[in-house]
């Protein structure tokens, strides 16, 4: 079953570029994603949206994330109540339109 990650991010302002950058040239081929993007949804903010075969994938290339994630994260926002300063979730696909 295919799985997918969203994790949302508020970077701060002027430092979209090095956002963008942490996640060029391969430093984010985690392993077990199978396609992975970027999208901009706001003034400063983005989410990341990637595919994964299976959660146990996922779960697997969490320390990898976490290390792309410590290479950026002083670039990023707190979101507030708790969340520090990513936004995630993920799930098994129940429909595919």
């Amino acid at each position: 079953m295919q799985v997918y990650n969203v994790v949302k991010f508020k970077v701060k302002p002027g430092e979209e570029a090095a956002f963008l950058d942490a996640h060029r040239n391969g430093k984010a081929k985690w392993p077990g994603l199978e396609h992975g993007v970027i999208i901009k949804t706001g003034d400063q903010t983005f989410c990341l949206i990637g595919t994964w075969a299976s959660q146990d994938a996922m779960v697997a290339a969490r320390p990898a994330m976490i290390k792309t994630l410590d290479s950026f994260r002083s670039v990023l926002e707190d979101q507030g109540n708790g969340r520090g300063v990513t936004d995630a979730v993920s799930g098994e696909v129940v429909l595919a339109l």
